[in-house]
């Protein structure tokens, strides 16, 4: 069997399903040659006269141009630019009617002509063979040629094409009635037109090129065959005449017997079709350098005097063409662009020739008669066996009345080629091609709603993301970069840390304050102060150990300096008690001390603390005697600076309890003599104060510990009365484990003694108001001891917890003891003491031992007591608002 190429190059041709015969009316136009017309009045050129996008303007209104000269140029796919037809001026660029049934305006170049006909420079080509495949495709696009059989695709796609070409097809059929175009193009043009064949050859490289005439044009054939003869790879094909053998799936069904698939194109079986005109057009472009600016037309009709096919400039008027070939109009005259079978009644002869105009039919009203009423269909099935696509065109017409469009596409609407065989053969004279037309016009427009609607969203999308980074970058605008991200975070849980403590702190103060409400309604009640101060103490070693958690990564411990750095700041306390005590005696520490109290309350109490601590070794030093009425006022001092201290560290409470008892030995020896020490003056304590302070609180803590162990052998010795001897410094614990065993001696007596300072208070209350300031020194203010207080729980907030815990249980053994003497206290007949207030449980608690050891020591509490009495009385003249 012989291959397909075989088959060919034998004459083997196939057929296509349908077709028709209609009245072929070619006589009329072929019998007389391609004739050129005068230059008309004007042109119009529409920018757009191809299948594409438009071309971008390069000229402007009252410019002059020239024959030939481009007056657009590409800017999208698919564009084509448009060229002047003859020399002239633009004299307008508006919306004019275009070739269409819709006679739609479309942008138009409206060039009037100069008729001089002056062309630009020229670049012809003797030699393609020269030329470069990029270079011949150029010279195509840029010369604006488009199919010029009636679809107006760009021909330099076509000719580009990445596809293999198995077949070049040339359509020189020219089915349609009345159309003779072509076929005379080819009997005059026929060499050119080859020229033009071997240019695709060169570009495409085909197997074999098929040039298909219809069996009607003997002419053209022989014209044809004897311009490719040279050509051994050009066939010429006579087809039988039959409508519309000259679509190119019919041509290409006939000639090679191969069908392009449904919505496909002839490339995707490796054919490519071109027309004669299109080609003819490539050969001017490439071998004379003219752009498309002219087109041969068929002017035919019963109602033109002198039909035949002529020159037409692109853009010249129907009317010009009608007139210049005699046109004699009827009542109710149509002219027709294209042939009969797929030409459109033109609303106006003002539309202008375009690239893909190929006929002007004026028929008369006998010749075209108009279509009749259209009729309900009756299945006779006349269309569906015409149609050379197979399809079903009563059903198609049926949805496309319903406006069914996608029913419309499952029945493949559109590979109907709109040939007009099925409106032409139906008995019903219903204009089944119409509805084709409308209904894929409006599936395009659909399909590019959509297409719009789809930008448009993403469009909208990308806006709002756009806005929302806005935003988004105005808010954040002044936080700080990602980099930085881990630091805030953790700042913010420092934050919330310390919030949170905050929040604790609060909620302790509240409890506090209501520990000291209550403290004062029993007060108010019974008109008695029983102090009760486990919540405070436990509030306050709450707020240690808060302390301490807070500072235990900020301190590190401290070690204790040497013995012999000790040493030496005992030795300078010393020195400096000795010089205090005799600055005292010469400028009446009592009155000055009173008066700085007065005038600086917080100095005062912070130089009267230290003056305390000096005066004891002083008294130490000094032979002396001393005023009994002194000694409260130093033990009174004591025993808060000794409250300050077991706050601070347990050991410290030792330490001070051991100090209390040695003044109270000194104040018992110092009671029979009747003399008295006399205080430092108050700017000279302060000035050692702060001396002492700046040097090291290390050294200062050792020093007080040596002075307390001294106190304690005063104390000792003052019971035998041998106040000269030397005293040995003993260590902190040990002077601890004596304290706690002076305390456990007899626990009977400092309960009677804490029962004579309440009884004493008690009286001392009734005569504060009258009581003299000079008899008893003032005690520091109640602020300036709890500052005192504070910085000694700064210290350290574990010793503080210790201390308050100590201070609790003597708190509890005291209150027992208090109960268990209460009878004999009411009964006990003492000296009325004056500004006398019941002690402190804690400073009770300090003094036991001293009781223990002399019954004279509870002259010394009475002495504190009326101190603190005098203190207390003072408060309530100024709370009294009278």
């Amino acid at each position: 069997m012989d291959t397909l190429l075989e088959q060919i190059e034998n004459g083997t041709l196939w057929q296509f399903p349908g077709g028709v015969h209609p009245p072929q009316q070619k006589s009329l136009s072929n019998h007389a040659p391609i004739a050129r017309l005068p230059l008309p009045e004007k042109l119009i050129l529409p920018l757009k006269q191809h299948i594409g996008a438009n071309g971008q303007l390069i000229v402007s209104k009252g410019q002059t141009v020239l024959k030939g000269q481009a007056l657009t140029q590409p800017s999208g796919n698919w564009s084509l630019p448009i060229h002047a037809p003859t020399s002239g001026e633009i004299t307008n660029i508006a919306a004019m009617p275009s070739a269409h049934p819709s006679a739609l305006p479309e942008l138009s170049i409206i060039l009037t002509p100069d008729g001089k006909d002056t062309w630009i420079p020229l670049t012809e080509n003797t030699h393609i063979d020269t030329l470069s495949h990029q270079a011949l495709i150029d010279i195509i696009h840029n010369a604006g040629i488009a199919g010029m059989g009636g679809a107006g695709f760009p021909t330099y796609i076509k000719a580009d094409s990445q596809r293999p070409v198995e077949f070049l097809v040339i359509n020189g059929v020219e089915c349609e009635p009345y159309i003779t175009a072509d076929d005379m193009l080819m009997r005059e043009h026929a060499d050119q037109i080859v020229k033009g064949i071997e240019v695709m050859q060169q570009l495409l490289t085909p197997e074999l090129i098929l040039i298909g005439i219809e069996d009607n044009k003997p002419h053209a054939i022989s014209a044809m065959q004897q311009a490719c003869q040279h050509n051994k790879k050009i066939l010429v094909k006579a087809i039988p005449t039959l409508y519309p053998s000259g679509g190119e799936k019919q041509l290409i069904r006939v000639l090679t017997s191969k069908e392009v698939p449904s919505g496909g194109i002839p490339a995707d079986i490796g054919v490519l079709v071109q027309n004669v005109g299109t080609l003819f057009a490539v050969s001017e472009a490439v071998f004379a350098g003219k752009p498309l600016i002219e087109r041969v037309v068929t002017v035919t009709g019963n109602t033109i005097k002198r039909p035949q096919n002529v020159w037409a400039l692109i853009g010249t008027e129907i009317k010009h063409l009608l007139d210049s070939q005699g046109f004699e109009p009827v009542d109710a005259q149509r002219v027709v662009m294209g042939g009969p079978m797929m030409g459109f009644t033109l609303p106006s002869v003002r539309i202008p020739v375009v690239k893909t105009t190929n006929c002007i039919l004026a028929p008369d009203n006998t010749e075209l008669a108009e279509p009749g009423e259209e009729k309900a269909c009756i299945r006779c099935s006349a269309c569906a066996d015409v149609c050379p696509q197979t399809l079903l065109p009563q059903q198609l017409q049926w949805f496309a009345k319903g406006k069914e469009y996608d029913k419309l596409e499952d029945y493949n609407l559109f590979d109907c080629i709109e040939c007009g065989a099925c409106s032409y053969v139906c008995p019903s004279e219903i204009p089944l091609v119409q509805y084709y037309r409308v209904a894929k016009a409006e599936i395009r427009e659909q399909k590019i709603e959509q297409v719009n609607a789809e930008r448009a969203k993403v469009r909208f999308e990308a806006r709002k993301a756009r806005l929302e980074q806005e935003q988004a970058e105005r808010k954040n605008r002044h936080t700080r970069s990602p980099s930085r991200a881990a630091k805030p975070a953790a700042e913010k849980a420092k934050v919330a840390d310390a919030l949170s403590r905050v929040a604790k702190k609060q909620g302790e103060q509240s409890a506090v304050q209501a520990a000291i409400e209550r403290a004062k309604a029993k007060k108010m009640a019974d008109g008695t102060l029983e102090p009760d101060n486990s919540e405070v103490v436990l509030e306050r070693a709450k707020r240690k150990e808060q302390a301490r958690n807070y500072k235990a990564q900020k301190q590190t411990a401290e070690v204790n300096s040497n013995d012999n750095k000790s040493a030496v700041a005992a030795a300078v306390a010393r020195a400096k008690a000795k010089k205090a005590a005799k600055l005292a005696e010469d400028n009446g520490a009592p009155k000055a001390e009173l008066n700085s109290s007065k005038t600086e309350p917080r100095k005062a109490a912070v130089a009267a603390a230290i003056a305390r601590a000096k005066e004891k070794k002083a008294a130490q030093t000094l032979d002396s005697d001393t005023d009994i009425n002194a000694a409260p006022h130093e033990t009174v001092d004591a025993v808060d600076s000794k409250s300050e201290a077991v706050n601070a560290d347990p050991r410290k409470a030792a330490v001070a309890a051991a100090i209390a008892r040695a003044k109270a030995a000194k104040a018992s020896e110092t009671n029979d003599t009747g003399d008295a020490p006399v205080n430092p003056p108050a700017h000279a304590v302060a000035t050692e104060k702060e001396t002492a302070t700046e040097e090291d609180p290390r050294k200062a803590a050792v020093a007080a510990a040596i002075a307390r162990a001294k106190a304690k052998k005063a104390a000792k010795a003052s019971e035998t009365n041998d106040a000269g001897e030397g005293l040995v410094n003993p260590p902190a614990h040990a002077v601890a484990t004596e304290e706690e065993t002076a305390t456990e001696q007899d626990p009977r007596k400092a309960a009677v003694a804490a029962a004579i300072a309440r009884a004493k208070a008690k009286k001392s209350a009734k005569v504060s108001e009258t009581n003299d300031a000079s008899e008893a020194p003032v005690n520091p203010p109640a602020h300036a001891v709890a500052t005192e207080e504070e910085a000694a729980t700064e210290e350290d907030p574990r010793k503080a917890a210790v201390a308050a815990a100590i201070a609790r249980a003597k708190a509890k053994k005291a209150a027992k003891l208090a109960q268990a003497n209460e009878a004999e206290v009411n009964n006990t007949d003492s000296q009325p003491v004056r500004g006398t207030i019941e002690p402190p449980i804690d400073s009770i608690d300090a003094e036991q031992p001293a009781a223990k050891v002399d019954p004279r020591k509870a002259a010394i509490a009475a002495a504190i007591a009326r101190a603190k009495a005098k203190k207390k009385a003072k408060e309530q003249e100024g709370n009294d608002p009278s």
